[in-house]
């Protein structure tokens, strides 16, 4: 004789039944790559043990950084801070937990630590402040005076074991310009630069579609002309560079612009010695910036060559070396594009190691100045390199 429950509340009220239980772990995993954002996959690991245990298996990581502090502010709470550390809970996630359940406290400052906003002049006799990221939080343990606690993105990362896509976004571009100047720049490296492409404008005007709209599959990818122009056109159609460009500081400020890209770009890969070597399932790393000013990107290959041979350190900042350079320059006084967009004192240049291993050069040789950069300036850059080349040389520094 079976027994059934008679009782009138269990009848009315069963037991609720959690559907994401009905889902396999690999579905679940599918939904926290797409999530990606490091705080968000904080909060989803104390909805539950399951997602607890399943965030660190995820694969593809984005960090948005709040702010850059410097060693000097640093150093001022460091001891405070190793003795709150000392007292707290030290389980799998804390880090990422103590950080999300403050929430961020407030939009914070870019990175301005290493040439300083509107600050362009670069000397050779002073180097980059030394500076580290932070993802902030507002938390009842590692606090300055102002209640804000600080995390490095290694910190944050440390308990992800399966990284293969990281993304690190900074809050804003290091380079302080003038509104209505464009400067764009894209860098490659391994153990150090590997190429690096950077895009430039005294002023951009939006106009509206142009009239002769230029198909970009009649854009040549050449990167070298020689004096009799380019497939055939006359070299006075690509004209030269005028001489006022060089008496009244345009080249001078080309100058500055490249420098500045480069420690820039060179101080990014510095800071991420320590991820590239704790996470080394990694198959892309990118960092970049919210303004879309400077991205650097490392591939499998790169991270690799990085891991087994070290870095050469700049004697007088925190960054990386950078190697002696060839550069290719390409200037157009007034460049329009095909969606009316028309810059001005528009300048490309393209950059690698004047000392470069033959697979490396042939990468460099190829596309990749005109794919670098996203619409419209990629179709920019794929009209510059028709124009006349000018060769230059940096030292390293």
């Amino acid at each position: 004789m079976s027994f059934q429950r008679s009782d009138p509340t269990f009848r009315i009220n069963p037991e609720p039944i959690d559907h994401f239980d009905r889902l396999p772990d690999s579905v679940l995993l599918l939904v926290f790559n797409k999530i990606g954002d490091v705080k968000a996959l904080g909060r989803c690991c104390v909805v539950s043990h399951r997602f607890h245990s399943l965030v660190p298996q995820v694969d593809n990581v984005v960090v948005r950084v709040d702010c850059v502090i410097s060693d000097d502010d640093s150093s001022s709470t460091s001891s405070s801070a190793d003795k709150s550390r000392n007292t707290a809970s030290s389980g799998p996630f804390s880090s990422i937990v103590r950080l999300l359940l403050g929430g961020i406290v407030k939009p914070l400052q870019a990175l301005g630590q290493f040439l300083g906003p509107k600050r362009a002049i670069v000397s050779s006799n002073s180097g980059s402040p030394s500076s580290s990221l932070a993802v902030v939080s507002e938390d009842d343990g590692d606090m300055d005076q102002g209640g804000v606690t600080h995390h490095s993105p290694t910190q944050v990362l440390k308990n992800f074991n399966e990284i293969r896509f990281l993304r690190i976004e900074l809050p804003s571009g290091e380079l302080g310009i003038d509104d209505g100047v464009l400067l764009k720049w894209r860098a490659d490296f391994g153990s150090t630069l590997d190429n690096c492409v950077i895009l430039g404008a005294a002023s951009v005007v939006n106009n509206g579609p142009a009239k002769n709209n230029n198909s970009i599959d009649n854009v040549s990818d050449g990167l070298c002309v020689n004096s009799n122009g380019v497939n055939g056109a006359p070299a006075d159609d690509y004209g030269s560079i005028p001489e006022s460009f060089y008496t009244n500081g345009g080249l001078k400020l080309r100058v500055v612009w490249t420098i500045s890209s480069l420690i820039a770009a060179s101080a990014r890969h510095y800071l991420l010695q320590p991820i590239i070597s704790e996470h080394k399932t990694l198959d892309s790393l990118v960092l970049t910036d919210a303004d879309g000013q400077g991205v650097l990107c490392m591939n499998r290959e790169q991270l690799e060559e990085l891991r087994v041979k070290p870095l050469s350190a700049s004697s007088a900042s925190k960054r990386t070396l950078v190697p002696a350079l060839n550069m290719r320059l390409w200037y157009a006084p007034h460049l329009e594009l095909p969606d009316g967009t028309v810059l001005k004192g528009a300048t490309l240049v393209a950059i690698s190691p004047s000392e470069q291993s033959v697979a490396k050069k042939e990468v460099s040789d190829g596309s990749w100045v005109s794919t670098a950069f996203e619409e419209p300036y990629g179709t920019a850059a794929k009209m510059l390199v028709k124009r006349r080349t000018y060769c230059l040389e940096m030292n390293s520094f």
